[in-house]
């Protein structure tokens, strides 16, 4: 599955020139992430809820055109790789209606239990296992 989310440049965002700042980046993945698990039919504070957390463990950003204040941006996110104990998130970032790529990105996250202990999920939370497997088949 492939989620889209858009976000709106804020001018709180920007540098002084007017660019969208690197940091805001891995927040609009956070914003694109937790967008695509509500899209799988659970909020992200569910997944919570059942004991489950999703530390970030690796995060890479590509930075390829800059995004300015008050574009409007097409974040797309997808599962690129998910095991029992880790799953890794893809993005891209265009301008919303345009084909350039201005980002891409990855998110790798271990899931743990509320006690920061590694967790088969599969034998953990077999039903949100199973969301994500689904999410990683369509």
């Amino acid at each position: 599955m492939i989620s889209e989310t858009q976000i709106i440049v804020r001018y709180a965002e920007t540098d002084q020139m007017g660019i969208a700042h690197h940091s805001m980046y891995a927040v609009w993945y956070e914003a694109a992430r937790t967008e695509f698990i509500r899209k799988l039919g659970m909020r992200y504070s569910d997944v919570e809820k059942a004991g489950i957390l999703l530390p970030l463990t690796e995060l890479t950003s590509r930075y390829i055109r800059a995004a300015f204040y008050e574009d409007v941006l097409s974040i797309t996110v997808r599962i690129q790789k998910l095991t029992v104990s880790r799953i890794s998130f893809a993005y891209t970032v265009r301008r919303q209606g345009e084909t350039e790529i201005l980002n891409e990105g990855t998110t790798t996250h271990g899931f743990v239990n509320t006690s920061f202990r590694p967790v088969n999920l599969k034998k953990y939370a077999p039903d949100i296992y199973a969301l994500m497997m689904r999410g990683l088949e369509e």
